[in-house]
């Protein structure tokens, strides 16, 4: 089995910008609508991926806001990233007393993405 978030926008183009510009994310898929608005997408970075949908009134799987964790191998590196693309950070560069280092940083609509070496689910 695997995990993938599912996320609603009210601006989907701008969060996929955001997770390619700011955090690195790869766009892998992308599917519009007649009018030409995202409809479904999935972007990815490293073995996972999140997938991203317009916000509607009345949607049963509206998510509201959302936390996501994202692995990666060089924080400070993918922080540095996020900063020049001009996210704002929430949390800076952190060492947690559970041997992770990560930071955390919000999109567009105040989804909090945190960043950082934890692998969940793998043993110490």
């Amino acid at each position: 089995m695997s995990v993938h978030p599912t996320l609603r926008y009210h601006d989907p183009d701008a969060a996929i910008g955001f997770l390619r510009d700011a955090l690195g994310f790869t766009v892998a898929a992308s599917h519009r609508d007649d009018s030409g608005a995202v409809a479904h997408a999935e972007l990815v970075q490293g073995g996972g991926a999140v997938l991203i949908g317009p916000r509607r009134e009345g949607d049963r799987f509206d998510t509201g806001r959302a936390v996501v964790y994202v692995v990666v191998d060089d924080p400070d590196a993918h922080h540095d990233r996020a900063v020049a693309a001009g996210a704002e950070v929430v949390m800076e560069l952190t060492d947690q007393d559970y041997g992770s280092r990560e930071y955390a940083a919000v999109d567009g609509e105040g989804n909090v993405w945190s960043v950082g070496t934890y692998r969940p689910g793998t043993a110490p």
